[in-house]
């Protein structure tokens, strides 16, 4: 029973405000039990991931559907790299139209929720959103995700990698008695000229193709770092503007107390001033008292 009312506290607490989160992780780890050390380590999640897991507790559907696509298109890919029938484009157009709606309802959450809609924050959306299914239970990342790209193929048997190779197909069997013609030496110096300008083509092509591959993971690389990058900069932005709003309150404090202390000064020296009036009007009054008594006494 307690580890059930543990799992429904973690639910709970992936659904609270980002801001709220790490208080009420503290929260819930005091009263964990033996599980405390495990809460504990629960990490707030960056506002990509908070927004993701919001779609998954709050627009299920929307979040189902796109896994949905995600294992469809995974299926297909791994349908055709293993030689079977598979329509890919229709299943990257669902995938592409599911992703679309998953992006505009998060992005929905993110600004329904007071963050800022930047850029950096709608890529990490979309860069996560695509990488679903991830590795953390849905509804609690603690993390934005990176898109596994041809590594999430890898182990699938490529067509042709584990099959025989094809029969040669036999020449037509010449006649016994047909001659078998001998090529001139122009024929073979031009057979040799064709075979060297194939083979420098060949390697020429695959030296492209190297090329091209390494560009690409090169750029695959200086792209997801683009975003990380972008990503510790929206936080970065996001705790300047919180200090800057908690900088802004504690000024407009300051200077409500301020006005109020001088409106208490000025009172304060008005009810003075009245008092001394009344003290300068009562010592007269005084000094005419006693000076009449002195003309009586005589």
């Amino acid at each position: 029973m307690a580890a059930r009312q543990d799992e429904a506290g973690i639910d709970r607490l992936f659904q609270l405000p980002l801001d709220e989160f790490t208080a009420a992780r503290n929260a819930l780890a005091k009263q964990a039990g033996q599980d405390s050390a495990a809460i504990r380590q629960l990490t707030k999640p960056p506002l990509a991931a908070w927004a993701v897991n919001q779609l998954f507790w709050q627009q299920r559907e929307t979040y189902d559907a796109l896994v949905k696509a995600s294992d469809a298109l995974r299926r297909t890919h791994k349908a055709v790299l293993g030689g079977r029938a598979g329509d890919l484009r229709a299943a990257g157009r669902e995938h592409d139209q599911a992703l679309d709606r998953a992006v505009k309802a998060t992005m929905g959450i993110v600004t329904a929720t007071g963050h800022p809609p930047s850029d950096a924050t709608r890529q990490a959306v979309i860069s996560t959103l695509r990488a679903l299914p991830g590795d953390e239970a849905p509804g609690r990342l603690t993390r934005t995700l990176q898109p596994g790209g041809f590594e999430m193929l890898s182990g699938f048997p490529v067509a042709g990698g584990t099959r025989a190779a094809p029969k040669p197909v036999r020449a037509p069997e010449r006649h016994e008695k047909e001659p078998k013609r001998t090529l001139t030496k122009a024929e073979q110096a031009r057979r040799a000229k064709e075979l060297a300008r194939a083979k420098q083509a060949a390697g020429a092509a695959a030296q492209a193709l190297q090329r091209a591959e390494h560009d690409a993971k090169r750029e695959e690389f200086e792209r997801a770092r683009a975003v990380r990058e972008a990503e510790r900069a929206s936080s970065a932005l996001q705790r300047a503007r919180e200090a800057l709003r908690e900088a802004q309150k504690e000024l407009d404090d300051a200077e409500r107390g301020a006005k109020a202390a001088l409106g208490n000064r000025e009172r304060a020296e008005q009810r003075a001033s009245d008092a001394g009036t009344r003290l300068e009007t009562a010592r007269e009054a005084a000094e005419a008292a006693r000076a009449a008594l002195a003309q009586l006494e005589r």
